[in-house]
This record gives structure tokens, C-alpha cells and sequence, in this order.
């Protein structure tokens, strides 16, 4: 479904997953039990074990995307004509391997979701001591200029890079901020992620989750044959 974007009842039966509405249920039933989540933590420790993890720097971004039906987290795009879509918001470390994404409405300003997404990063572990949870630099582009954000996100101890509006380009912030903006092409590259064809937005978010997970797999997976 995910690299697809089969409907459905159009599954082969032969691949021996039931009907359709049972994958779907499935689907649903296991993120609603966290199992999406942790698979996405557990490869960000073994990520890090293998020291292919790094917390020096993150950088945000986002990305619009139609959708098809509407539903929650919907909104008119202001890159569309105010068709009906959503956003995904993401947030990866300096290799850009993705620690969390969020999903909203299409017309939700990016500055709003940059708390939520550095809150959103999941205890790492994989080495010990403490588990990781906050990068010491943060890089963003002009969506994210707001005096009030950087101090607190500076309350969290977290250096904010972000670029301001108006200034001419060149600043330099690109060199870091880059790695985001794959991540979201990674993340588009799976079919189902493209155009918001659910509804629910669980269910949807369930498929943006286990897309963050695969591209963390294929990294640790390239790194370590």
C-alpha cells in the first residue's frame, strides 16, 4: 500500500494478507497500539548504536500534499487554488534521517508545529547512558522567523538557526538545511504519501510513520553490508 498506492480491495489475494478491509483494520489496530511508533524508535537505536546517529544538529520542514476526501487535519493550500490538503512537518537529525512528523491541515503555518516537533522526538537510545531527545543546533528556513519561537526553543536549550525574512540569500543556512528537504522527497517517494487519499488522519499519519520507519531501515541497512 505504502510504496503503491494500491487501493484497498485491489490487494492480491495471493500475497496471502485476507481482504483488504482486514489489512486496513490491521493497519489501524497496530497504530492505534503504538507499533508503528516503536518500530520507528527501535531502528532510531540501533541507528544510533551503530553511531550513524547525530543530535549536533537538526533542521524542520515542511511539505503540502492534496487531499483527495478531506477529513481532520485538512485546510485550504495556499499553494493550490485553497484546494483541500495537508501538510506534513518533519524534523530529522544532521544526516537527515527523520526522529518525528507531524501532519495538519494544509494552511497551518509551519512556525506553529516547530514546539511539537522538537516535543515529538522520542527518547533515542541505543548507547548508554541517558536516552537523547534534543539536538544542540536546530536550522530552519523564513516559515519559521518568530522572535518568540527562538527563545523558546532556546528554552529548551537548543541553539535556533533559523533564516530571516527579508534578508537576501546567502546566509549560509542551506549547507545544513538541505538534509530536510531530502528527507521529505524520500518520504514522497512512497506513493501513498504523495496524495492524502484517507480520511482519518490516523490512518494516514500510520502510513507517514511506518515511511519514516523504512527510510530509517534503508539507512542502516546501506551503512552496515
Amino acid at each position: 500500500m505504502l510504496y503503491t498506492g494500491i487501493r484497498w480491495e485491489f490487494l492480491p489475494q495471493e500475497l496471502g494478507y485476507g481482504s483488504g478491509m482486514t489489512c486496513w483494520r490491521r493497519l489501524r489496530d497496530w497504530n492505534d497500539a503504538g507499533v508503528w511508533q516503536r518500530l520507528h524508535e527501535l531502528l532510531l537505536a540501533e541507528l544510533r548504536g551503530a553511531g550513524l546517529l547525530d543530535f549536533s544538529r537538526a533542521a524542520v520542514d515542511s511539505s503540502h500534499l492534496r487531499a483527495m476526501k478531506g477529513g481532520p487535519a485538512t485546510g485550504p493550500l495556499p499553494v493550490d487554488r485553497g484546494k483541500t490538503g495537508s501538510k506534513h512537518h518533519l524534523i530529522v537529525e544532521a544526516h537527515g534521517i527523520p526522529l518525528a512528523a507531524i501532519t495538519t491541515g494544509g494552511n497551518r503555518n509551519d512556525v506553529t508545529q516547530l514546539l511539537p516537533l522538537i516535543e515529538a522526538i522520542p527518547p533515542v537510545r541505543g548507547v548508554g547512558g541517558q536516552p537523547r531527545r534534543r539536538p544542540r543546533h536546530l536550522y530552519a528556513d523564513r516559515g519559521y522567523d518568530h522572535e518568540t519561537y527562538r527563545d523558546r526553543v532556546r528554552a529548551l536549550q537548543i541553539t535556533p538557526h533559523i533564516a530571516r525574512r527579508g534578508a537576501e540569500h546567502g546566509s549560509g543556512l542551506g549547507v545544513h538545511r538541505w538534509v530536510v528537504e531530502g528527507a521529505i522527497a524520500l518520504l514522497h517517494w512512497f506513493r501513498r504519501l504523495r496524495i492524502r487519499w484517507e480520511i482519518r488522519d490516523d490512518i494516514h499519519h500510520a502510513f507517514v510513520t511506518l515511511g519514516c520507519a523504512i527510510i530509517c531501515w534503508r539507512r542502516l541497512r546501506t551503512q552496515l553490508c
